[in-house]
């Protein structure tokens, strides 16, 4: 078998405007958060969070939402929920000395049973 990578033609870029979009996700805490120590679960989540958001979205710059982070800790600091429903938009950074062109934005949706949902892309 061969193995031949397909390369763009040179100058080619994409734009960041394509790269604009909104999707939900279930994220299983439960699992993300297995065997850390009670006192150490609801800020590993946040970190969980952000990593998630990073691999999904492929942006470092990743923000949470407050309402996300109250929701995380609304149980305590070892009551984590086993599963989250957010809603991960990526947008364009407008500030003038920003580092990264593309941002991911978390929020929290409620939904009943974040069990079973799948992966939805949102318009805005």
């Amino acid at each position: 078998m061969s193995t031949t990578k397909k390369s763009k033609p040179a100058g080619t870029k994409r734009s960041a405007i394509a790269d604009v979009v909104a999707r939900e996700y279930t994220i299983h805490m439960h699992k993300r958060v297995h065997g850390v120590a009670f006192k150490k679960r609801a800020p590993r989540a946040i970190k969980e969070i952000k990593a998630f958001t990073h691999k999904a979205m492929g942006t470092k710059d990743v923000r949470i939402d407050p309402q996300l982070n109250k929701k995380v800790w609304e149980s305590g600091i070892k009551g984590v929920p086993y599963r989250l429903r957010v809603r991960i938009s990526r947008k364009r950074n407008d500030e003038e000395g920003a580092k990264e062109k593309l941002y991911s934005y978390v929020q929290a949706v409620n939904v009943k049973n974040p069990k079973g949902l799948l992966t939805t892309v949102v318009e805005e």
